[in-house]
């Protein structure tokens, strides 16, 4: 099982130069699938601009900066308004000039239990922050992609879409989906690929910024430990992924390699579908 280096040293496995001369523009950079994705991208030769909402981020990319001499901005920004997105891109834009990929991993669950359960107000919560982050971003990223004649989003979605204890997040992602394969149909003319993948559960060191509120009492712990079980029981492998296995195909899918490549979302969660 491919373990990655993360952010103490290089990735385990990459290319070096695959994204030489490119401007990537990556959200949730300041931990697990989104700083897993920078580490590498940085010692693939590309430009980076990482945004995330906690001011980590800057941490983050001076780290990342030192040890692989890649070119890195950063900014912090609020992902569940336009506003913030637009923002966001146009800081990426006045750091490099341009956006030649966008990846946008903003996003997870925020609660755990039976949809019976949640109020209505923790509902939108959960659709702001993990559609509405996407939708935003692209919305955001999409012209300044067509301007430079081309590029490439991918949006990271998740095969929760099929999931006990988190409709609203399933909901949520797959919307991701829908806006993946729809978007790919309207902006292939315009030279701009969008594609996602799907990540199963994915083993993580513990978040320096949290999503929400842990699971509190003995139901709320049955609830959540419901959605472990079934995580590990539908993956083939019996186990959950390491971010280097969930960052690996994200910047495949980044590159210039996967260039036929449009309107997929790709699982990646050991052999489940979603």
């Amino acid at each position: 099982m491919p373990t990655g280096q993360g952010i103490d040293g290089a990735p385990e496995l990459f290319t070096p130069n695959r994204f030489a001369d490119q401007v990537v523009l990556i959200t949730g950079a300041a931990q697990g699938i989104g700083l897993a994705v920078a580490n590498r991208i940085a010692f693939e030769g590309g430009k980076l601009f990482l945004v995330d909402r906690a001011e980590l981020v800057g941490e983050v990319a001076d780290e990342i900066a030192q040890r692989s001499g890649a070119d890195i901005g950063w900014a912090t920004a609020d992902l569940e308004t336009f506003e913030g997105a637009e923002a966001m891109a146009q800081a990426c834009e006045d750091k490099f000039g341009r956006i030649d990929v966008a990846i946008n991993v903003v996003g997870g669950t925020i609660w755990a239990k039976p949809f019976e359960h949640y109020a209505p107000e923790e509902i939108e919560k959960e659709v702001t922050r993990s559609l509405f982050t996407t939708l935003w971003s692209v919305r955001a990223e999409l012209p300044r992609l067509i301007d430079a004649e081309g590029g490439t989003i991918v949006n990271v979605s998740s095969v929760a879409t099929r999931g006990v204890n988190r409709v609203p997040y399933a909901a949520s992602k797959g919307g991701v989906n829908a806006l993946t394969s729809a978007l790919a149909l309207e902006a292939a003319e315009k030279n701009v690929r969008v594609v996602a993948t799907a990540p199963g559960g994915t083993l993580a060191p513990e978040r320096k910024v949290k999503r929400g509120p842990g699971p509190e009492g003995e139901q709320e712990k049955q609830w959540y430990q419901a959605i472990v079980d079934q995580t590990i029981d539908s993956s083939l492998f019996k186990r959950y992924g390491t971010l280097d296995e969930q960052a690996a195909p994200i910047v495949f899918l980044a590159s210039r390699e996967a260039s036929y490549i449009t309107g997929s979302v790709l699982p990646v969660a050991g052999g489940d579908q979603g």
